[in-house]
């Protein structure tokens, strides 16, 4: 998935293991099966029971990973990341697990999500002495776990924790201990597995059939897990609140074959396929999905209404991310590059499109421009997200409400401009039906930000641009 194709960008993917010989490699081999979830840069450190060591680069994790650099991290434990810069921006500095070493021990971090409020607890720090060695909201964890009083490092670690607000799913190594934690609304996924006696925990479950590891459950809402030679053990932080996990993950994020909070991701995209069949039918003659993501959705919209499902776009394993070009002549020509279409499949065919979300309208109008000049007659436009009108502030990147076209356009005004025959969004009841919750429970057991401008935590000023208003729960 990459940036100029799609509109949303995931912040990054957690991988930890411990109790294994080898546990740099199976943490590279981890990343690597993350890779979906950020290409800005990976990073990797180790533990071998006396000290901490690392390596991270930019880009791609084979491409930050060179031939013979695994081989000097050796250890028994390693947590690793792989980045999409979105709080703190880019560059090295940034790129995580971040690891700081102190007169007596070391400790390694590794985020997934976004702390709102992190720029005041950073000016605090700062007034009282605390230099920051980068621009992440990471950093500023593991400066409260070291300024707390507490004795021991887990309940220094729950100290931070209290202090902090938003969303994460964090991994800590230390020299003789591992802890993982997930914030009280469980807003990113986080799960546990053991591959023979080693413990392994990851963003998504399809870490560890990639490591051949078993999943054995999810890391809950409120919960720190400490792993040590002595085994695994958890304890609440803080009092559970109702589960929220991102809606995006199951629509967008997550890998296909991963499960999150119990659900089959594949599956739930299926579903949500067949139902925008069921709200918003169309006569037409074939459909196709935006590689990848929605293919699931296009497969089981295909099977609803039992209009033939086609392969009608290709896409180019082999291009990478690509710089935004100057000139709107080359914007257009990396699309082509990234996106083919099957002109045998399409050409005089009434085509549905089917993606997942709609950001800023202007890769679905060049998508749906590559469909009509291969010779589609009509392409109309499904979306198996309800459309996205407010910004995200747990670790996606849309920080501010005029990114987002459909908070200033009616669905018409949309169709219009991206050329389409017709455009419709799944409804939010139908969302939650199709991924598999009740649509009728207040509790629905996922965050709608985005859609409905009601976040889950409090959303602090300095986070919000000056023309935006949020709404807290």
């Amino acid at each position: 998935m990459f940036g100029e194709i799609k509109g949303l960008n995931e912040e990054c993917g957690v991988f930890a293991i411990w109790g294994h010989k080898d546990a740099s490699q199976v943490t590279y081999y981890g990343l690597h099966s993350l890779q979906h979830r950020g290409q800005e840069g990976a990073g990797i450190v180790v533990s071998d029971g006396d000290k901490l060591s690392t390596h991270k680069g930019l880009g791609l994790v084979t491409k930050a990973f060179k031939e013979g650099e695994l081989e000097k991290l050796q250890g028994h434990a390693a947590i690793g990341h792989v980045r999409y810069a979105t709080s703190g921006g880019g560059g090295l500095l940034n790129v995580q697990p971040l690891l700081f070493q102190s007169q007596t021990s070391g400790l390694a971090l590794a985020h997934n999500g976004n702390i709102v409020n992190a720029n005041g607890v950073k000016s605090d720090l700062e007034r009282e002495g605390s230099i920051f060695q980068s621009t992440s909201d990471t950093e500023v964890i593991a400066h409260l776990i070291k300024r707390s009083p507490h004795p021991t490092l887990e309940e220094q670690f729950k100290d931070a924790l209290s202090t902090i607000k938003g969303a994460y799913a964090l991994a800590v190594l230390t020299e003789d201990k591992l802890m993982v934690a997930m914030d009280p609304n469980g807003l990113r996924p986080l799960s546990i597995g053991r591959m023979g006696d080693a413990y392994v925990v990851a963003s998504e479950t399809c870490a560890f059939d990639a490591v051949g590891a078993v999943h054995e459950r999810e890391v809950q809402p409120g919960e720190i897990v400490i792993i040590d030679n002595d085994g695994m053990r958890s304890q609440l932080f803080s009092k559970p609140a109702d589960r929220q996990i991102c809606s995006m993950e199951y629509v967008y994020f997550a890998r296909p074959d991963s499960d999150v909070d119990q659900i089959n991701v594949h599956t739930a995209r299926k579903s949500l396929g067949k139902q925008m069949a069921k709200e918003t039918p169309v006569e037409a003659d074939v459909v196709t999905g935006v590689p990848d993501s929605s293919i699931s959705a296009a497969i089981g919209f295909a099977e609803q209404s039992g209009i033939p499902y086609e392969l009608g776009l290709i896409k180019n394993r082999y291009v990478g991310r690509t710089f935004i070009q100057p000139t709107q002549e080359l914007r257009e020509q990396g699309v082509k590059m990234k996106l083919s279409p099957v002109r045998g499949v399409v050409a005089g065919k009434r085509v549905v499109m089917v993606d997942d979300s709609i950001v800023r309208g202007t890769t679905s109008r060049r998508i749906v421009q590559l469909l009509k000049d291969a010779g589609a007659l009509e392409v109309h436009v499904r979306i198996t997200s309800p459309p996205i009108t407010h910004p995200c502030f747990y670790g996606i990147d849309t920080s501010t409400k005029a990114e987002l076209i459909a908070s200033t356009h009616t669905t018409e005004e949309m169709r219009e401009k991206m050329g389409a025959d017709s455009l419709a969004f799944i409804s939010i009841d139908g969302m939650l039906e199709g991924i598999g919750r009740s649509s009728q429970d207040k509790n629905c057991g996922q965050c709608l930000a985005c859609f409905t401008g009601n976040y889950p935590t409090e959303i602090y000023e300095d986070t919000v641009h000056p023309h935006d208003k949020v709404m807290n729960s």
